[in-house]
């Protein structure tokens, strides 16, 4: 319908052409002379009619161009076409599970230009889930001819699906595939962090946040793990003091990310800074998990931790992680009896192996080894879900009334009773 619109409109040109032609032809005014002299023929008219005549011969070389081209038009629309009929049929093919069938027509429709690149991404992923490696690399080495950047797309999440981060790298920062793409930048984080390298995988989330590649919150689970990881890495204070001061404020309110500032900067020997973090974020929002690596953190200040966490059970009495805090503290200050009153009321509130571990190491240090054996067989019973044993009622509570009573000897070495 289109050549035929095209005809029509160039045989109205012409004829607008001839009745203008006749228009000036019976005029008498001065148009202009033009002589033309071509192999011994003398032509002469007026400026106009030249003008349209040359006009008249370009829409005529224009039509017959079209005539002469046309059949070679038809035929390559009609490739086009097939090969947009193979792409949806392969792709079809492809969400159903049929990969042989997949790949046969994805590789068909990949010989034409405009749809090749994806036709080939598409038989990678058949090839791939028919497990045909030399398939998966010939479809690649045809691609690294169509596209570069989806060659290394595609090259970069084979790499890392096979744990080959170092494979995904060399393809993304190959120097022809940049600018990367936002699925390029992604796998590019994903590639940093997996060779532990965090800090410069989190230094790409602010261009995957402007290009929106991904969703809100796939986008924060990211951000909050890089974050994480990022802090775990640090080797010099100073560099864990940058990168926390770097985290936006929703960020160091995170319990995982705090977590892992606190115990990177215990490890520092950076007491202060450590127990500082949680009590921030337990001031500002409440976390079981926090509350109990406050007492695990592994510094000093048991006075100060356990005022803080005495402040805070007013307002939580029920908190399992807070009691298990209180508890190992008590313990670690040599207070054995109250130690075991705190981790029995963290038992009753639904605290599981760790408050059974805690009351393991608390018997053993005080010599009831068989005691100690049954809270931490207890303890590897709750970390399986499965129900724990009862501790003797009666040897624990003279042990906790001992422990009350029994604080000091005399010269004779003989219990010197309180009170």
């Amino acid at each position: 319908m289109k050549p035929f619109r095209t005809v029509v409109m160039l045989l109205l040109l012409v004829l607008a052409g001839v009745l203008a032609a006749q228009w000036m032809a019976g005029t008498d005014r001065d148009l202009g002379e033009v002589f033309v002299r071509f192999a011994g023929y003398d032509l002469h008219t007026n400026v106009p009619r030249a003008l349209l005549a040359l006009a008249l011969a370009a829409a005529l070389a224009w039509l017959a161009w079209q005539l002469v081209t046309l059949p070679f038009r038809t035929w390559g629309r009609h490739r086009r076409k097939q090969a947009r009929a193979r792409l949806i049929d392969g792709l079809e093919a492809l969400h159903g599970g049929h990969w042989q069938k997949a790949e046969k027509l994805l590789e068909r429709a990949a010989d034409d230009d405009e749809v090749g690149a994806i036709a080939r991404v598409a038989a990678v992923r058949a090839a791939l889930s028919r497990g045909d490696v030399a398939a998966v690399q010939r479809h690649l080495a045809a691609l690294r001819e169509r596209s570069a950047s989806a060659h290394a797309v595609a090259s970069a999440q084979i790499a890392l699906d096979e744990a080959r981060p170092l494979d995904a790298l060399a393809a993304l920062d190959a120097a022809d595939v940049q600018p990367l793409p936002p699925r390029g930048l992604e796998l590019r984080a994903q590639a940093l962090a997996a060779t532990h390298r965090a800090g410069e995988a989190y230094g790409l989330l602010g261009a995957l946040k402007q290009q929106q590649a991904l969703a809100p919150t796939t986008f924060d689970t990211l951000e909050t793990r890089l974050a994480s990881q990022s802090l775990r890495e640090a080797h010099d204070p100073n560099i864990l003091a940058e990168r926390w001061e770097a985290l936006t404020k929703p960020l160091r309110h995170q319990p995982a990310v705090v977590a892992a500032y606190a115990e990177r900067a215990a490890a520092l020997r950076w007491e202060d800074a450590a127990t500082r973090s949680i009590e921030q974020a337990l001031e500002s929002h409440w976390n079981e998990d926090l509350a109990s690596l406050y007492g695990r953190l592994p510094v000093g200040k048991l006075d100060s931790r356990r005022a803080s966490a005495q402040h805070w059970l007013q307002a939580r009495p029920a908190s399992p992680g807070l009691l298990v805090t209180l508890g190992r503290l008590a313990r670690l200050q040599g207070q054995w009896a109250q130690a075991q009153e705190f981790l029995h009321r963290a038992l009753a509130q639904g605290a599981g192996a760790e408050a059974w571990e805690e009351l393991g190491l608390g018997f053993s240090e005080a010599g009831d080894a068989g005691t100690a054996q049954q809270c931490y067989a207890n303890a590897l019973k709750a970390s399986r879900g499965e129900a724990s044993v009862r501790l003797p009622v009666r040897d624990m509570r003279q042990e906790i009334h001992d422990a009350a009573v029994v604080e000091e000897r005399d010269e004779h070495g003989l219990p010197r009773l309180r009170g």
